[in-house]
């Protein structure tokens, strides 16, 4: 089933719209406390004083549930900006970053996790989590290549989204040495702008 379909389908039953972003809102802190692991169906039920049997009848499974309350309350960093120019629309992408909640942060991290160690749960993070991000920031490249900022073609295109995608998921290994926004104004500066000879 597809996240689509999955919040469809929660939508159709009795839960009320303001029980369903409770619901979602206790798997978000669930994933944010412990991570994937730390979500279940009973501990769902537990924290929202709902009956298991109703979670199970409306969502299925865990990962149905985890994903329909990612897709529903997804924080997009990227899509939406526009500056006019490659250079003006990637660094307003690096600041958008940095003023991102620390719950964002925390919320990415149990992501990405759980799409390294649980197979069942990758295609659905990869919809709802990653491939809006990765859309976002390949749309800044498409348009900083139709207004002849880069070549077409230019083989670091394909290599942009999965380096800042790729920052966001180690950064907090390498937090002594990158915090914030500068993590990804310094990608930026130094690597991305001039491999695309930008700035």
């Amino acid at each position: 089933m597809s996240t689509q379909a999955a919040t469809a389908a929660a939508r159709r039953s009795k839960i009320s719209p303001e029980r369903e972003t409770e619901l979602y809102d206790a798997v978000l802190d669930l994933l944010r406390e412990g991570g994937y692991d730390s979500v279940t169906m009973e501990g769902v039920a537990a924290r929202t004083k709902c009956g298991k049997a109703t979670l199970y009848r409306q969502w299925k499974n865990k990962p149905l549930l985890v994903t329909a309350a990612l897709s529903t309350n997804r924080c997009s960093f990227f899509s939406g900006i526009d500056t006019g120019t490659l250079a003006g629309d990637l660094r307003e992408a690096a600041r958008a970053v940095g003023r991102r909640d620390r719950r964002d942060g925390e919320l990415m991290e149990a992501v990405g996790q759980a799409y390294i160690k649980h197979p069942d749960l990758r295609e659905a993070l990869r919809e709802t989590v990653l491939n809006p991000e990765i859309a976002a920031l390949d749309a800044m490249l498409a348009r900083g290549v139709e207004r002849g900022e880069v070549a077409a073609g230019h083989p670091a295109l394909g290599y942009v989204a999965p380096m800042i995608m790729g920052m966001l998921r180690v950064e907090r290994l390498f937090e002594d040495r990158f915090r914030g926004e500068e993590n990804l104004l310094g990608l930026l500066e130094s690597v991305i702008f001039p491999a695309l000879r930008i700035g």
